[in-house]
């Protein structure tokens, strides 16, 4: 029997937190808090979710999502509600020593993803719910994903590739809350609280809708998640609640007003505000059920699924001399790799026949998800996968990443354990033209703090650098290349995070190189052509293979332009945010004069179609570009 006056009392103690921590950091956003009070407390507190507050990574456990970040405030009300936030603790929200801070990342331990760039969440609940489906296969129940949405973050375009991937893969696990409360931040939303065309929408995506016409009646939103949990166990699709709210609620001179997005009660009229609540029970405490399932069994799942760190042979697939893609040796190496670990799982945006990632959808079916032409979408539900234990390999072009950059962006305020590959990368790729280019992708993932970039030139070191890949958390980018080049390594040669490798001539003789060619990828095998050349007119060079492009090898470029003076960069990529730049702040002094001459060859002009030789040439960076500028140098 649920105890609506207890309820009650509970949404009370939650308003008067939500108003009092956020007066007490003097910011945040306590009215689209207030409007979804009825909301979550019912979740939270009427019987609905299922958690572990002991063990907040419990596999059993259901998962909430708030995508509505800004309604942090909210969130932390209700575990101070639930015991395991103290109130002091709760008025530290918003300071440099706290975990709760303006919008959740993964210092708050009980929130699994960082929310607050709009329209991500329900992309994340998607990975949640396609995780729990894919560990169901291995003797767990099946949990719920619970996602609050905010009806202004409903414009933007990834909340509908959600929407259609949520019905596409059946997730009848995934319920979504939508928080109807017309207001936006500067003006109303588009829909206003038109819950008539935002069903008919939902209803036109495969979506089950449930109607709420006062989003603050404990029995009507009680009533809308009883008739959930009877439509998830008859229908295979997903359920939205739509709730008509209202923001600020509890607070007349908040309630349904615009200019108060984003500011907190003042001081002055916090007395004021906080009387409107009437009498509070500061001592109510709300209980949530903890899941039945036993942990043990997936446990002792995961442990036999975690990743070996061993060598993967690559015995004869890729003879030296022979010519391959790294993006097919990439498809091998994810093959491989779903035979020793059943935690592997792929996403592909509909590129998998060119990034090769066919490979382990053909064979492992049930562990590849088809994500179709929604990178965004994409980019988040993979984060989303990875919170269930599972090491998500996501691909497609690198000129489509791109437009996942803010989803990679917050996915580093995640703790992510994410690898991402880009597949016909630069002018490389020939005639499909400028559209088709990755030629910003090493910028965009260099400027994400902690990410880790690997550039393989040929099979074998992109193989062998997609298990160094698997084998070690944190967020991962790996350029890979349309273009065929020879296998220039032995099966038998290691790589690793930070490393590169060092071509020296044969039989020139002389006792110091006069330049050091800095290459990754398709440009390693342009500067080995001039180095070959260059050595038969006497002129000895050093070529680096940077296949790690973060962290560099510094201690090797370091070491090497103590004695080579001139250096060059070659790199199919635009100047910006790339290679070069990378290997220019190792070689600057501290007045920051370069000790070295300093030649960066890179993509400068606007790309056109053309022949992969063509195009090397009209951008300057092939071998014959490679020979002038040493020759240059050297004079």
């Amino acid at each position: 029997m649920v105890d609506f006056e207890k309820l009650k009392k509970i949404c009370k103690l939650i308003r008067y937190d939500i108003l009092t921590s956020t007066t007490e950091a003097k910011s945040g956003h306590p009215t689209t808090s207030l409007s979804a009070v009825e909301l979550i407390t019912t979740l939270y507190f009427g019987g609905f979710l299922h958690l572990d507050l002991k063990n907040p990574k419990n596999p059993t456990s259901d998962r909430v999502v708030f995508s509505k970040g800004h309604a942090s405030p909210l969130i932390y009300s209700l575990y101070h509600v639930a015991g395991v936030i103290s109130q002091k603790e709760l008025m530290t929200i918003r300071k440099i020593d706290s975990d709760l801070e303006g919008h959740p990342t993964f210092r708050f331990k009980y929130a699994d993803v960082a929310t607050g760039s709009l329209g991500q969440g329900l992309s994340a609940g998607v990975g949640m719910a396609l995780g729990i489906k894919l560990r169901a296969n291995h003797a767990s129940p099946l949990q719920n994903v619970f996602v609050l949405l905010g009806d202004s973050e409903m414009a933007e375009g990834q909340v509908w590739e959600a929407i259609q991937i949520a019905s596409h893969y059946k997730l009848n696990n995934l319920v979504a809350i939508a928080d109807i409360n017309r207001l936006g931040q500067s003006t109303e939303t588009m829909l206003g609280w038109d819950l008539k065309t935002y069903k008919k929408r939902f209803e036109a995506f495969g979506w089950n809708v449930i109607t709420v016409d006062d989003g603050h009646d404990l029995k009507k939103i009680h009533e809308a998640f009883s008739n959930w949990s009877n439509l998830s166990n008859k229908s295979n699709l997903p359920t939205i609640i739509l709730a008509k709210t209202m923001k600020g609620r509890g607070v007349s001179f908040l309630e349904n007003k615009e200019g108060w997005h984003g500011k907190p009660v003042p001081k002055d009229m916090l007395k004021l505000a906080l009387d409107e609540l009437g009498k509070i029970d500061l001592n109510v405490r709300g209980k949530i059920t903890v899941p039945q399932y036993q942990i043990s069994k997936i446990k002792d799942q995961n442990d036999k699924s975690k990743i070996k760190k061993q060598n993967i042979l690559v015995t004869n697939h890729y003879p030296l001399a022979t010519n391959v893609a790294t993006r097919l040796a990439y498809g091998d190496a994810l093959l491989a790799l779903g035979d020793v670990n059943d935690n592997i799982v792929a996403l592909d945006a509909e590129m998998s026949n060119s990034t090769y990632s066919e490979k382990f959808a053909k064979k492992f079916p049930t562990r590849y998800f088809e994500m179709f032409i929604a990178e965004q979408n994409m980019m988040t539900a993979a984060l989303g996968i990875s919170k269930l234990g599972f090491i998500p390999f996501a691909s497609t072009f690198a000129a489509f990443l791109t437009r996942g950059f803010d989803q990679l962006r917050m996915a580093q305020y995640s703790a992510p354990n994410l690898k991402i590959v880009g597949s016909h990368c630069g002018v490389s790729i020939g005639p499909d033209g400028p559209s088709q280019m990755g030629l910003e992708d090493i910028s965009m993932f260099r400027s994400i703090l902690n990410s880790t970039i690997l550039y393989p030139s040929d099979a074998v070191s992109a193989f062998k650098l997609t298990q160094i890949m698997a084998e070690n958390d944190g967020l991962f980018y790996l350029r890979t290349n349309r273009k065929e080049t020879p296998v220039i390594y032995d099966e038998k040669e290691k790589f690793k995070i930070g490393g590169s490798k060092i071509h020296k001539p044969v039989g020139v003789g002389h006792d110091r190189p006069s330049a050091l060619i800095i290459a990754a990828g398709v440009t390693l095998h342009e500067a080995l052509k001039a180095q070959q050349e260059l050595a038969k007119k006497g002129i000895e060079t050093v070529v680096m293979d940077c296949y790690s492009v973060k962290p560099l090898d510094v201690q090797s470029i370091n070491r090497l332009t103590k004695e080579i003076k001139n250096v060059i960069v070659v790199e199919d990529h635009y100047p910006a945010g790339g290679v070069g730049e990378a290997v220019l702040n190792c070689i600057i002094t501290d007045n920051q004069v370069p000790r070295n001459k300093f030649v960066h060859l890179c993509v400068k002009k606007l790309p056109r179609s053309g022949t992969p030789e063509e195009l090397l040439r009209y951008e300057e960076i092939d071998a014959d570009a490679i020979i002038k500028v040493v020759k240059n140098l050297i004079k």
